[in-house]
């Protein structure tokens, strides 16, 4: 049954607080959903907004109450669960590993042992780090003779790439940056997603809140995730349904990556064909390999760092 308009007015929109310093295909379901007024068909209406870097991540905001439901890595809310933080994962975004390491041709780098003695660029984070570390060494490299170029939050183009900027990078994504235009000769150019590198199993995105308001409000939860997963479902079995949408979103990029984005990443979406599954074999071993790097405290961390009930009553 519908809700009247005058009463979904009246609400105060639901904040949903994305994950990047833009939007980008890999929100698609929330979208989509909010387009067809599946939201309202709940009572609901929402609002996407984007994290304030000055203030922190998606989970800062969703800590100090800044926002209702937020989209963050799941190393991170691992690590906030490991101190103590009120804060859980409702549902999965994506089922797998969204980064990939970039090089060209030219570099002469033809698999992760050979980033030993050469320039990487990336974010050193102590996450990506041990991801790095991870990946040479299980491929016989020394990680330690690797160069780490500091690119800070930036994600470097093939341009700076064949400008010397660094031989290789790491962190952007292949189902976003690694499909953007280049002047660079597709054919130089190289890109390994980590999970074809023998990276860990892992949700690159989850979906939570605040444990206050899986408390206080469950009836929103439920109807809040039950009309997401109706958008993710619709977008992964039609992604260009959403790319509409996007161009209202991100104007400055291109109609042709939007919709390239929306193909690639649409599968990453769904397990057993249903959308946002809290994989415990993920989220445990996930948290044993930080704690292994020394990235995270505990590796038990990952116990009650998920609810999955408010899925689990979403019709299949």
């Amino acid at each position: 049954m519908r809700v009247p308009s005058l009463v979904i007015a009246a609400m105060r929109p639901l904040r949903v607080m994305l994950e990047y310093f833009h939007p980008w295909p890999n929100s698609a379901g929330f979208y989509l959903a909010r387009e067809r007024g599946w939201y309202r068909q709940h009572g609901l209406e929402l609002a996407l907004l984007l994290p304030d870097p000055w203030h922190g991540d998606g989970l800062a905001h969703l800590l100090r109450g800044d926002c209702d439901f937020a989209v963050f890595p799941s190393n991170r809310l691992l690590v906030r669960r490991a101190g103590g933080e009120p804060l859980r994962a409702i549902a999965a975004i994506n089922q797998c590993g969204l980064e990939a390491i970039q090089t060209l041709t030219d570099t002469g780098i033809a698999r992760p042992r050979d980033l030993a003695g050469r320039r990487l660029a990336m974010n050193p984070t102590p996450r990506g780090l041990a991801m790095v570390r991870h990946l040479v060494a299980g491929d016989g490299g020394d990680p330690d003779a690797v160069i780490v170029v500091d690119a800070g939050t930036r994600e470097l183009r093939p341009e700076d790439l064949a400008a010397g900027v660094a031989d290789a990078s790491f962190g952007g994504y292949w189902a976003w940056e690694a499909l953007m235009d280049s002047r660079i000769d597709a054919a130089r150019r190289v890109t390994w997603p980590v999970d074809t590198l023998g990276a860990p199993a892992y949700h690159s995105y989850l979906l939570g809140a605040h444990e206050r308001t899986l408390a206080e409000r469950p009836q929103q939860v439920r109807d809040f995730l039950a009309a997401t997963a109706r958008g993710f479902l619709a977008a992964a079995a039609e992604p260009l349904a959403a790319l509409d949408a996007y161009e209202r979103a991100t104007p400055y990029f291109p109609r042709e990556l939007l919709a390239a984005s929306l193909r690639a990443i649409a599968p990453t979406w769904l397990h057993g064909g249903r959308w946002g599954q809290l994989r415990q074999p993920l989220l445990q071993g996930y948290a044993q390999w930080l704690a292994q790097y020394g990235v995270l405290a505990d590796a038990d961390a990952w116990r009650g760092a998920a609810d999955g009930r408010f899925l689990a009553e979403i019709p299949a």
